[in-house]
């Protein structure tokens, strides 16, 4: 009888909860009717967030480069920032879509009569943003507090570790070979900090600045993080390059793939990122 009666109050918590209406991160007001049954999500790290808070199976697809977990990867791809399928969007009659600030897809599946609702992640506390968000747009605000919680105590799990290091190396991250890198105020940023780690970037750079290999010279980390393929020889064969320590030192961590994905999506599998992170600053224990 208790378990019926705790069913009949959170039904009863979800019909009261909506109709609901929320700011989405390009300032528009979204209004969800009921919780979304059929949910497109255009973000790796949103389709993981909606997975691990347990609403896989609402997802009817995703963007082209969801692939975790294993059973997305099985479901309709409708592109990516630069090349979405809206038409495939829309015949999926999805009752809300999950895209990025960034790009307009939002208001051709506007037009189509869609509920958009657009979503930023790029700071470390946008993850936590984004998990109570979703949490609420898909009636599972409980779910969203346990998963925020989980995810924080595995980042200090991995914080504890690298805290028993003694040095703090200066760090240099590399995108790709434009080269772009990441600031300290950015989600990778943070995990640097948390990693015991010092970036060489400034913050007034921005979040994601391009720089000159020169730059890097200058600065003379004694370590560096890149995620893409033959990053390694790409970094060696720079002019001046044989003079930074961390290429002298052979200090140079290079994560592509599944490796890569854990930096590359602020989402609910950050700490596996960080603990990679302080795997290459310390050493394995």
């Amino acid at each position: 009888m208790k378990r019926i009666l705790a069913a009949l109050s959170v039904l009863l918590a979800l019909a009261l909860a909506f109709p609901l209406t929320l700011t989405d991160d390009l300032g528009r007001t979204v209004t969800v009717k009921a919780p979304p049954k059929r949910i497109v999500t255009m973000l790796p790290s949103v389709t993981e967030t909606v997975c691990a808070l347990g609403a896989c199976d609402r997802i009817v697809a995703t963007d082209d480069y969801s692939d975790w977990p294993e059973s997305v990867k099985r479901l309709p791809k409708a592109g990516g920032l630069y090349n979405p399928n809206p038409e495939l969007i829309v015949s999926l009659k999805p009752d809300l879509v999950l895209v990025s600030k960034y790009g307009r897809l939002y208001e051709t599946l506007e037009r189509a009569g869609l509920t958009v609702y657009a979503v930023r992640t790029e700071t470390y506390e946008d993850i936590f943003k984004t998990v109570r968000t979703l949490g609420r747009l898909l009636g599972l605000p409980a779910e969203a507090e346990r998963l925020v919680a989980q995810i924080q105590k595995e980042v200090y799990q991995e914080e504890a570790r690298a805290a028993k290091a003694k040095a703090r190396p200066r760090v240099y991250y590399e995108i790709d070979p434009t080269p772009y890198t990441v600031g300290p105020e950015s989600f990778i940023g943070v995990l640097i900090s948390k990693a015991r780690g010092v970036n060489i970037v400034p913050k007034e750079l921005g979040l994601f600045p391009k720089i000159s290999p020169e730059f890097v010279v200058q600065k003379d980390p004694e370590v560096i993080v890149a995620t893409y393929p033959n990053a390694l020889e790409t970094l060696r064969k720079r002019p001046g390059w044989d003079r930074i320590q961390a290429v002298r030192a052979g200090r140079i961590c290079v994560y592509t793939g599944g490796e890569d994905n854990l930096f590359s999506r602020p989402g609910p599998r950050v700490a596996q990122g960080l603990r990679l992170l302080v795997d290459c600053f310390h050493g394995r224990p």
